[in-house]
């Protein structure tokens, strides 16, 4: 046997499954392992120890003071990339703090690779067994079922000879679509047992599947429906997600003339200065809209509010056209198409292409109608600009419009505020906007910022939160994330010292009650006027300014990107607005 076979032989005996998990994850694609440790981890922190000489062929390890901040650091980074990243905990505590992360992920349709340690298992005589109290408080019957429900899928690693097939199913479960988050549980023996595997793996036998792709007779029925209708519109809220869906749609909608409304967007499907953009609310079209396409939106309006008129058809389109893991989800559906939307538009739009010419007036009637839209809510904006620019506190409105005329061409903006008035925010680039608290998880803008500006280092990224969503960031946590990656990014708060969504809802439902006559004494809504929030960030030496006079804000807003981009330093404007 040669020296080079019996080195090799050498380091396949040696190789414990914790080495050989890590190197897998490397091999099959994982850039980083956003991990907040505890006991648990000791046979990767060996691992990792171990391998010091060989990082090309593990993940880079990034140390997350809070897991919260870990997972949505994950979400950023493939927002920005569109890869799926690796986030591992401490057992079931670090498990319970990711929660919130995770059910954002699940909603929102982000692959998440998440890996979480288990009690060891043995209470003595096996190598890595129990040696602290804690190891006995911490066990559960079933670890899992804390994030069973916002999983694809789920396992406990049970020995060495499984990893590769476990690990590969894992990553082809979590990117297969409808994507979204896995969990595996990883035993501390199991860890630290000799591996099967050795330190180089054959090719993946384990692919993603295919996209879906649309029913022939399901296209012609739309198709149908589309010949027939006057006054179709676009509906969407997270079909930017498809990469090739931008061009599909800003090629589909201005050649037929369909106004795209992006409600409650996660991204944006086609630039907001695209010809055919029509806003993110859909209530000025639906009463006339004859035809409504919902592309991948899993609610396309609140029915309360408004519906489709009578008589109008709904086709729905998306990988998951029922969203089956929504317990109760009654939007009329006269077709639902199931398959990638971008390549459903442009198979439907090649079978009505003749009608860029059979209805060519129709088409440039639409055409005009989004055009006057566009007008006119220009002008309505320009008029509130006039009335609220002096206003103190500063307008949301305001507030906004100056971020808009700040941020650049190049910029990446993560919305987390209510406040942030999308009608007076301009996109050009589709990869420009995110909002991926799909569950309404707060917490989630600013360590998705720190992974986004690691995916997207060039790029500018701007966290927009509120008072109430800063905090649920674990801002500590985020900024020590952004100072351990060098990654610098602005936060800007809205700050209106209340829980603002709770105070509207209440106002909702009791619109002459006692909450409403309550002013600044109405209960659980109010945050205490002393805080200084723009002071967290000098903990990691970053700047905080506080604003308060609208004339200011402009030269503020230039001044944090400056320090952000040629500084290279955390910056937070704590804007303080009107509800």
């Amino acid at each position: 046997m040669s020296s080079g076979w019996r080195a090799l032989l050498s380091s396949f005996q040696e190789l414990t499954v914790a080495e050989a998990y890590l190197r897998l994850l490397k091999s099959r694609g994982i850039d980083y392992l956003f991990a907040n440790a505890g006991t648990d981890f000791a046979p990767i922190l060996e691992a990792y120890a171990k391998s010091a000489d060989e990082q090309d062929f593990l993940p880079i390890p990034v140390t997350v003071p809070h897991e919260n901040v870990a997972i949505h650091m994950a979400l950023g980074y493939w927002l920005a990339t569109r890869r799926m990243q690796a986030v591992m905990v401490h057992v079931n505590v670090g498990t319970a703090n990711a929660a919130l992360g995770i059910i954002n992920a699940a909603r929102a349709n982000i692959p998440v690779f998440f890996a979480a340690g288990r009690t060891p298992i043995n209470e003595k005589g096996a190598f890595g067994s129990r040696n602290l109290h804690v190891h006995w408080s911490q066990e559960m019957f079933d670890q899992a079922s804390m994030v069973r429900e916002f999983m694809k899928w789920d396992y406990e690693l049970r020995g060495a000879q499984q990893l590769r097939t476990i690990i590969e199913r894992a990553l082809a479960v979590a990117d297969t679509h409808p994507k979204g988050p896995v969990y595996l549980t990883l035993p501390r023996e199991v860890l630290a047992s000799s591996a099967t595997d050795g330190p180089r793996f054959p090719p993946c036998r384990q692919f993603v599947p295919s996209e879906p792709q649309p029913d022939p007779r399901a296209l012609d029925e739309a198709a149908r429906l589309l010949r027939a209708a006057h006054a179709p519109l676009i509906i969407t809220s997270s079909m930017g997600f498809d990469a090739a869906a931008p061009d599909a749609l800003a090629n589909f909608s201005e050649c037929f003339g369909v106004p795209v409304v992006h409600f409650n967007a996660r991204c944006l499907a086609i630039p907001t200065t695209h010809p055919m953009h029509a806003g993110f609310d859909p209530v000025p079209w639906l009463a006339s809209a004859d035809l409504v396409f919902v592309l991948e939106c899993a609610v396309p309006w609140i029915p309360e509010q408004i519906e489709p008129r009578s008589g109008a058809k709904v086709v729905h389109v998306a990988v998951d056209p029922l969203y089956q893991r929504l317990p109760v989800r009654g939007f009329e559906s006269d077709l639902s198409v199931t398959g990638m939307t971008s390549t459903t538009l442009a198979l439907l739009g090649e079978r009505v292409a003749d009608l860029r010419r059979d209805a060519a007036d129709d088409i440039e009637r639409r055409r005009a109608e989004v055009a006057e839209f566009n007008r006119a809510q220009a002008a309505k904006r320009k008029g509130l600009l006039d009335q609220v620019r002096a206003q103190v506190p500063i307008h949301p409105a305001w507030a906004s419009h100056c971020l808009n005329e700040a941020k650049g061409g190049d910029s990446i903006v993560l919305k987390e505020a209510p406040l942030l008035a999308m009608s007076y925010m301009s996109f050009d680039d589709t990869e420009g906007f995110y909002m991926a608290g799909a569950a309404g998880g707060l917490g989630w803008g600013m360590g998705a910022a720190v992974g986004a500006k690691m995916g997207s280092p060039d790029r500018l990224v701007i966290a927009v939160e509120g008072d109430g969503s800063y905090m649920f960031c674990e801002p500590v946590s985020a900024h020590c994330a952004a100072l351990g990656q060098d990654t610098p990014f602005l936060t800007v708060v809205l700050d209106n010292q209340r829980w603002n969504e709770v105070r509207a809802s209440t106002l909702h439902m009791y619109p002459a009650g006692d909450a409403s006559q309550a002013g600044a004494y109405e209960p659980l809504t109010h945050f205490h006027k002393g805080l200084k929030l723009e002071k967290v960030v000098e903990s990691v030496g970053g700047y905080g300014e506080r604003v308060t006079d609208p004339s200011a804000l402009p030269g503020a807003l230039a001044r944090a990107i400056r320090i952000v981009k040629e500084e290279r330093r955390q910056v937070v404007l704590d804007i303080v607005c009107s509800g």
